[in-house]
Protein backbone atom coordinates (compact mmCIF):
# COMPACT_ATOMS: atom_id res chain seq x y z
CA UNK A 1 0.00 0.00 0.00
CA UNK A 2 1.29 3.48 -0.85
CA UNK A 3 2.02 5.85 2.01
CA UNK A 4 -0.71 8.36 2.75
CA UNK A 5 -0.07 11.77 4.25
CA UNK A 6 -2.79 14.18 5.40
CA UNK A 7 -2.07 17.83 6.13
CA UNK A 8 -4.62 19.23 8.56
CA UNK A 9 -5.56 22.01 10.97
CA UNK A 10 -7.24 21.75 14.35
CA UNK A 11 -11.06 22.00 14.42
CA UNK A 12 -11.41 21.30 10.71
CA UNK A 13 -14.55 19.26 9.97
CA UNK A 14 -13.30 18.41 6.47
CA UNK A 15 -10.05 17.10 7.93
CA UNK A 16 -12.04 14.98 10.37
CA UNK A 17 -14.22 13.56 7.58
CA UNK A 18 -11.21 12.67 5.44
CA UNK A 19 -9.45 10.94 8.34
CA UNK A 20 -12.70 9.14 9.21
CA UNK A 21 -12.93 7.63 5.70
CA UNK A 22 -9.29 6.54 5.74
CA UNK A 23 -9.74 4.92 9.16
CA UNK A 24 -12.95 3.21 7.99
CA UNK A 25 -10.96 1.72 5.11
CA UNK A 26 -8.16 0.67 7.51
CA UNK A 27 -5.67 2.91 5.74
CA UNK A 28 -2.78 4.02 7.90
CA UNK A 29 -1.72 7.60 7.33
CA UNK A 30 0.65 10.21 8.63
CA UNK A 31 -1.05 13.38 9.83
CA UNK A 32 0.74 16.73 9.89
CA UNK A 33 -1.03 19.64 11.55
CA UNK A 34 0.14 22.84 9.83
CA UNK A 35 -1.83 25.24 12.01
CA UNK A 36 1.20 26.48 13.95
CA UNK A 37 3.66 26.21 11.07
CA UNK A 38 3.04 29.14 8.71
CA UNK A 39 6.30 28.54 6.83
CA UNK A 40 5.46 24.87 6.28
CA UNK A 41 1.93 25.80 5.24
CA UNK A 42 3.23 28.29 2.67
CA UNK A 43 5.60 25.66 1.22
CA UNK A 44 2.74 23.16 1.01
CA UNK A 45 0.38 25.66 -0.61
CA UNK A 46 3.06 26.66 -3.13
CA UNK A 47 3.72 23.00 -3.97
CA UNK A 48 0.08 22.04 -4.49
CA UNK A 49 -1.58 25.28 -5.54
CA UNK A 50 -4.31 24.71 -2.93
CA UNK A 51 -4.82 27.01 0.06
CA UNK A 52 -7.16 24.83 2.10
CA UNK A 53 -6.92 21.73 4.25
CA UNK A 54 -7.00 18.85 4.31
CA UNK A 55 -4.47 18.19 1.62
CA UNK A 56 -4.10 14.49 1.00
CA UNK A 57 -1.17 12.77 -0.64
CA UNK A 58 -1.20 9.17 -1.79
CA UNK A 59 2.37 8.28 -2.53
CA UNK A 60 3.85 11.43 -4.05
CA UNK A 61 0.56 12.52 -5.68
CA UNK A 62 -1.64 15.20 -4.14
CA UNK A 63 -5.19 13.99 -4.70
CA UNK A 64 -6.75 17.15 -3.26
CA UNK A 65 -8.98 17.53 -0.24
CA UNK A 66 -11.85 15.81 1.52
CA UNK A 67 -14.35 16.14 -1.33
CA UNK A 68 -11.79 14.76 -3.77
CA UNK A 69 -11.10 11.79 -1.49
CA UNK A 70 -14.82 10.98 -1.22
CA UNK A 71 -15.26 11.42 -4.99
CA UNK A 72 -12.50 8.85 -5.60
CA UNK A 73 -14.19 6.46 -3.17
CA UNK A 74 -17.61 6.95 -4.79
CA UNK A 75 -16.14 6.36 -8.26
CA UNK A 76 -14.46 3.15 -7.06
CA UNK A 77 -10.97 4.51 -7.78
CA UNK A 78 -9.59 5.04 -4.28
CA UNK A 79 -8.57 1.42 -3.62
CA UNK A 80 -6.58 1.26 -6.86
CA UNK A 81 -4.74 4.48 -5.98
CA UNK A 82 -3.87 3.14 -2.55
CA UNK A 83 -2.57 -0.20 -3.85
Amino acid sequence: MKPVKVYTKTYCPYCDRAKELLKKKNVSFEETNIENDPEGAQKLFAKTGFKTVPQIFIGEECIGGCDDLYALEKAGKLDALLA
